[in-house]
């Protein structure tokens, strides 16, 4: 996480959003008789919870979409792309590790999410920023190679050197 980023403290009453849906794995070895969702079990999408101070906050949210149970643990990978094409658009985001990592299993239809923190680009000079439209997100679940696409439109930053998104593990 950048520490140079500004960081709210506060919950704005997204506690209850947050509940997990999955069924927390007691121990390794149920985890290991579990498989490991991969991107083809998933269905990401991302839900708007609330705005404050220049934030915007919301969930992503992997649905297990498969038939069969399927283990999922810690954070995966979210950027903005636009350019109607995919390009990265600035910094991948940063990992907020307020929340401890764990272990779910997701039964067929079961949900994990990730509270999502957005800095709004106007909070940042327009030299320093470069804003560009975003399209929406990259969504790489935990361990996968392949993306997924969520549309989000937005504004971001082309500097990669500014961080406006950070994500909490999955729960």
């Amino acid at each position: 996480m950048n520490s140079s980023r500004p960081r709210l403290t506060f919950a704005l009453g997204l506690g209850t959003l947050a509940a997990p849906c999955a069924t927390f794995v007691g121990g390794a070895a149920d985890a290991g008789t579990t498989p490991q969702c991969t991107n083809a079990d998933l269905h990401a999408t991302y839900r708007h919870a609330d705005d404050a101070a220049g934030h915007s906050f919301g969930h992503l949210v992997l649905r297990n979409v498969s038939d069969h149970a399927c283990h999922i643990r810690g954070f995966g990978g979210l950027s903005y792309v636009g350019d109607g094409n995919g390009t990265q658009i600035g910094a991948a985001a940063d990992r907020d590790h307020s929340t401890p990592v764990r272990t779910h299993v997701l039964q067929p239809g079961d949900r994990v999410r990730s509270l999502v923190d957005e800095t709004r680009a106007g909070n940042v000079g327009r030299h320093r920023c470069r804003p560009a439209a975003v399209d929406g997100f990259r969504v790489y679940v935990p361990d996968a190679s392949v993306s997924q696409f969520v549309r989000h439109a937005t504004t971001g930053c082309r500097n990669d050197a500014v961080h406006l998104i950070s994500h909490r593990a999955y729960r």
